[in-house]
């Protein structure tokens, strides 16, 4: 089981800690589940950037980067090192503890 703790950039939203998360499921799956907003234009299908998130703890625990993933994250706003996109993050077995931090998803909204 796994604790995935979502922080933001967007002023005003405190960070949401999700406990006892199974494996198998992508963090866009445990966020969409949990009524985190995070983009999925193209359905969590790795065919666009829009739930793209920053990786901050627990790299380790999440499949590796594709290309295809790689690719996607390039035409990402504001791209870093530690960039993914939700969907392509699926919790491997075992359990531990993931940080992820979610860009403001107002840039998606025209806020």
């Amino acid at each position: 089981m796994y604790t995935i703790t979502f922080k933001f950039e967007q002023k005003g939203i405190e960070p949401i800690t999700i406990n006892n998360v199974e494996d198998g499921q992508s963090i866009l799956e445990v966020a969409l589940v949990n009524d985190i907003d995070l983009h999925h234009n193209c359905g969590g299908v790795c065919a666009c950037s829009t739930c793209h998130l920053y990786v901050e703890q627990g790299e380790d625990h999440l499949e590796e980067l594709s290309d295809a993933e790689e690719d996607f994250i390039d035409r990402a706003i504001n791209p870093r090192l530690n960039s993914r996109l939700g969907c392509q993050c699926v919790l491997q077995k075992g359990s531990g503890e993931i940080i992820v931090r979610l860009p403001d998803q107002t840039q998606f909204l025209g806020e």
